[in-house]
């Protein structure tokens, strides 16, 4: 497995030859880039295919492959608005997260596919995101670029055994389960969603959660809180996941190349368990 590291680990604005160099004399193999406003730093809206190969340009030159693509856009556009506009707007999101990703060579995008609240029910949720994931999986394919859909804290896919049924029901290859191993131990144990999953998991970002503070609060560096990484490393052996861990962690807010430097190490120690 490799070790990778989501440009959201360095404070916002951080350039990217900076994230490069950061991650690169931290020891790590990849980097995850987010797409982001127009006038973000890095990959944005208006990024351009020549654009987009100047920085794949620059990680080559530090030796860090780019595998997969985030963005935060879509929690301004969900998949899941009752608002038909919105929705049309989350799905070009997404298809130009599939262009781009195709412009560097990326084999998957995250997707968050929506959130349950006061105004969107579970059933909409569920049916809405589905519908218009379906109107971009063509685009998926004339890309060959896979969508990993995130279980985040958006009160949606709460069980490994819906999340698993949900993306089925999508029948197709270019759709599967981005995990994230914190995300689930306020509720759940990430091994067990691991070995449900399966195959069906393209991506994995990793943090770390204190059940004890048991709120957004919660999230702490590696190994500080109560992931099991043994069981979790020996199910994703188990289902021959041989992929990135991308860390996913709030940026330092003094030095942020130290949050690579910890968060490699503490790699490290989780691919040795």
């Amino acid at each position: 497995m490799l070790k990778g590291i989501n440009q959201w680990c360095y404070p916002e604005g951080t350039p990217i030859e900076k994230v490069f160099e950061y991650s690169r004399n931290a020891g790590f193999d990849a980097v995850e880039l987010n797409l982001n406003e127009a006038g973000g730093v890095g990959l944005t809206v208006e990024t351009t295919k020549e654009e987009a190969e100047k920085i794949v340009a620059l990680a080559t030159e530090y030796q860090l492959q780019l595998r997969s693509l985030s963005t935060s856009l879509l929690w301004k556009t969900p998949l899941s608005s009752p608002d038909e506009n919105v929705r049309k707007e989350g799905i070009r999101v997404v298809e130009k997260m599939l262009e781009i990703a195709s412009f560097i060579g990326m084999d998957t995008i995250l997707l968050v596919p929506g959130a349950v609240s006061k105004e969107v029910s579970y059933d909409d949720c569920y049916e809405r995101s589905q519908e218009a994931i379906k109107q971009i999986i063509p685009t998926a394919e004339k890309f060959n670029v896979k969508i990993g859909i995130e279980n985040v804290w958006n009160k949606f896919l709460l069980s490994p055994l819906e999340m698993a049924r949900y993306i089925d029901e999508l029948d197709s290859e270019y759709i599967g389960a981005y995990f994230d191993v914190g995300n689930v131990l306020q509720f759940g144990f990430p091994e067990q969603w691991i070995n449900i999953l399966g195959k069906r998991i393209f991506k994995i970002h990793v943090k770390d959660f204190s059940t004890r503070v048991g709120n957004i609060t919660g999230f702490v560096p590696l190994l500080a809180g109560d992931v099991d990484w043994k069981s979790v490393k020996q199910a994703l052996e188990e289902i021959g996941y041989e992929d990135t861990l991308t860390a996913e962690l709030s940026p330092y807010a003094l030095c942020p190349s130290t949050l690579a430097d910890d968060t490699a190490r503490h790699l490290d120690v989780i691919l040795r368990a």
